[in-house]
């Protein structure tokens, strides 16, 4: 399997369909919001978390077809977050995927609304789709990843822990919130999706924190050893922001080793699944590795 190409073109059918939503607008208003919202959605972007979605969902019997709005509408979500992170008031980036941050082109208040745009779009998406309660327990699952007990919750806690210190159970609560959480609802989106039963689900869960917390770990350490051209967006804000990471609390070879460590375990999770999971393993090696 050539890893690059297969990933090529599972991204390209995640775009594809990005691609066909707000294009049609009612006046000029919602054209400047919509414009605003395409902006940062089609930047670019790996789409891990839709090919996650419809790779599980493959791996357990749904047709692409079926998981395809739900995978986007995670993608959705994920852009709606990383709008509200780059502001002033959160991180105060002014390049994501090296383009300028959405309030950089569009200003602070309509960035504001296209995240909640994005947001509350994918939950009308879903619901539009949902034809079965496997469907429901899909967008539930997204629910309550993105929410309070999830990813905005992971948020806070992050903002919270800003230039407090913390501890090792401060640093897996943000990791499994801010960063796990979307991750792993996207493989249980699939998952559900599919029909799968309560031992996979569980399963799913534990694949979506060790693959979650290694892509943290990993970001932050090309935080510290990678540049700006490489990585698209500046580097060393972690330091400058003093935010609780694995490396500030644990180090760098220590972050590494851990970075290895959970790679393993979701190969392992991986391989009591049933079918062909050879692009997932790869795909967990991708994030895991990756330069950027």
């Amino acid at each position: 399997m050539n890893f690059k190409e297969s990933l090529h073109n599972k991204a390209q059918v995640v775009e594809k369909h990005l691609a066909t939503f707000f294009n049609e607008h009612q006046n000029e208003f919602e054209k400047k919001l919509h414009d605003s919202m395409k902006y940062s959605l089609l930047s670019g972007g790996k789409r891990i978390r839709p090919i996650l979605a419809l790779e599980i969902g493959r791996l357990f019997g749904a047709h692409e077809s079926q998981v395809i709005d739900y995978a986007c509408a995670i993608e959705m979500i994920h852009t709606y977050s990383l709008i509200h992170d780059d502001l002033p008031a959160m991180d105060d980036d002014d390049l994501r995927r090296g383009k300028k941050t959405n309030h950089i082109v569009y200003g602070e208040a309509m960035a504001i609304l296209a995240g909640d745009g994005l947001l509350n779009y994918a939950f009308e998406l879903m619901s539009d789709k949902a034809i079965s309660m496997n469907h429901v327990n899909a967008m539930k699952a997204v629910s309550k990843a993105s929410g309070h007990q999830g990813m905005i919750g992971g948020q806070v806690a992050d903002i919270m822990s800003e230039d407090q210190g913390g501890d090792a159970d401060i640093l897996h609560y943000i990791q499994m919130n801010k960063t796990s959480a979307l991750l792993t609802c996207a493989l249980l989106a699939g998952g559900h999706i599919a029909g799968a039963d309560d031992k996979v689900i569980k399963n799913l869960e534990r694949l979506g924190a060790c693959v979650g917390i290694a892509f943290q770990i990993k970001d932050d350490i090309l935080d510290i050893e990678s540049d700006e051209e490489t990585l698209g967006k500046p580097i060393g804000s972690d330091e400058k922001n003093k935010k609780l990471t694995y490396p500030s609390l644990h180090g760098l070879e220590a972050s590494k080793e851990k970075l290895l460590s959970l790679t393993q375990e979701a190969h392992d999770i991986l391989d009591g699944f049933s079918g062909d999971v050879t692009f997932l393993k790869m795909l967990v090696d991708y994030l895991c590795y990756r330069n950027s």
